[in-house]
């Protein structure tokens, strides 16, 4: 089995750096191939794509714009009332992704308005994201990219957010039907909305484009202690062929090159030609 690339979550890792050029740099000298960013707006895309090019790294994804930061959104995909401002954001997250040869984007769902019963609006909300996902999927489809929808946890991390399992996620990935829309795994989020980590991998690594990996529950380094055996979790994705990246999205417990160990030893056993520190 080909050994897993992974990529370096710069809106997480290498916090003691102030800004994401610097974040960059530092990733590559870590021995990282790819990155990817959050919300990469702040900068100019340009900028970002210099300081990719000039550490050596490849950007792989970047999310849609969460939307008004203070009146709470997290996304805007399923949201009522907001498609016009999801379509703005996708528009922007586009020229970003082409301006970076970022080949995918994190079509963010958001968040359940305050006040309704869940219930009561799930069905609205569905609607919504479905019709605004067909509309991205064509707009991605125009550059050759994919759009991704991520299950984020509603019982430690975003209790309002709207796509919470992989079993929604996928739901509406087959009512939308279209070929370049995937399935985003973040491990942490997975583990603590269902477990059974062994069974949903294997049923829904054929429609994943992209995994994260955090230690659960503190979202720690892989190789801090948890309920996750990482080992045996890289092997999983390894023996069901996943070719895709593996991005850390996860918390720092301390300085990061030093957190890093768990990859250093997994980069060791499988003799991938890495930068050492």
């Amino acid at each position: 089995m080909a050994p897993l690339r992974f990529s370096a979550n710069v809106s997480w890792l290498f916090p003691e750096l102030p800004g994401l050029p610097e974040r960059l740099q530092a990733a590559g000298r870590a021995g990282f191939e790819a990155a990817e960013v959050a919300w990469p707006y702040a900068e100019p895309p340009e900028a970002l794509a210099s300081a990719a090019r000039a550490a050596g790294l490849r950007l792989v994804l970047i999310n849609t714009p969460r939307g008004d930061h203070e009146k709470g959104e997290m996304g805007l995909g399923a949201v009522p009332g907001r498609q016009a401002a999801f379509r703005e954001g996708l528009e922007q997250a586009v020229l970003y992704a082409k301006a970076l040869g970022c080949p995918r984007i994190h079509l963010m769902a958001g968040r359940v308005p305050r006040g309704p019963d869940r219930a009561a609006v799930n069905r609205e909300m569905e609607m919504i994201f479905v019709e605004n996902l067909r509309h991205a999927a064509g707009v991605l489809a125009e550059e050759n990219l994919v759009g991704l929808l991520e299950p984020i946890n509603t019982r430690i991390t975003d209790p309002q957010y709207f796509l919470d399992t992989p079993q929604q996620a996928a739901a509406i990935l087959q009512k939308v039907g279209r070929p370049n829309l995937q399935l985003q795994m973040d491990i942490f989020h997975w583990q603590i909305m269902d477990g059974n980590l062994t069974g949903n991998i294997r049923e829904f690594l054929p429609i994943v484009g992209h995994v994260q990996v955090a230690q659960v529950p503190d979202r720690g380094e892989p190789g801090s202690p948890g309920e996750l055996d990482f080992t045996y979790l890289l092997q999983l994705l390894e023996d069901e062929g996943y070719q895709g990246f593996v991005g850390c999205e996860y918390r720092p417990r301390g300085d990061t090159v030093e957190g890093l160990s768990w990859l250093r030893s997994y980069w060791d056993r499988r003799g991938h030609p890495r930068t050492s520190q």
